[in-house]
């Protein structure tokens, strides 16, 4: 019975090994294909991203090597629903979901394409400016006014010894 057991349990780890080498993924899957040229390239590059035809736009042959990777418009982690229960809640993304070619500058730490400062630049410049400048002009104008008055110094003559080692 032992040698049964000890059979079913080789045979069936070698099958789910098997199955993890034919599912797996290889650096070779990640490669995108070259460009698609035909209606027919475009809808299996469609599905191999998992998007519909009609929605599918590869990036632009500039010859940077992009090849059929679909063209995603950049979305910040910020701009993305927070209570969403996302497969990666780091990122905000789901599996499998396409990302964006340059997805490493879109997290949170980094760039939010979605910003917009309360304040414009020129304003942000005069109210630095004008902190800045206000406080030097303040300090400049009233520099004798800042000081406590002092006592004169206790020196001895010049020339006088003030000490003795006796």
């Amino acid at each position: 019975m032992s040698l049964l057991k000890t059979k079913l349990l080789f045979n069936a780890s070698r099958q789910f090994t098997t199955s993890l080498v034919q599912n797996a993924y290889w650096n070779k899957d990640w490669k995108p294909a070259p460009y698609p040229k035909t209606k027919e390239e475009r809808s299996a590059a469609a599905k191999k991203y998992g998007l519909l035809p009609e929605e599918y736009e590869p990036v632009p042959d500039d010859g940077e090597g992009t090849g059929d990777y679909p063209h995603l418009k950049p979305v910040s982690v910020e701009a993305r629903d927070p209570f969403y229960p996302w497969d990666f809640p780091e990122y905000r993304r789901n599996f499998n979901e396409p990302l964006h070619e340059d997805f490493n500058i879109y997290t949170p730490d980094r760039i939010n394409v979605d910003f917009k400062p309360k304040y414009s630049t020129f304003a942000m410049l005069a109210g630095f400016i004008g902190a800045v400048g206000g406080s030097y002009l303040l300090q400049t104008l009233g520099k004798d006014a800042c000081f406590l008055p002092m006592a004169k110094q206790h020196l001895p003559e010049p020339g006088v010894k003030h000490y003795t080692y006796e």
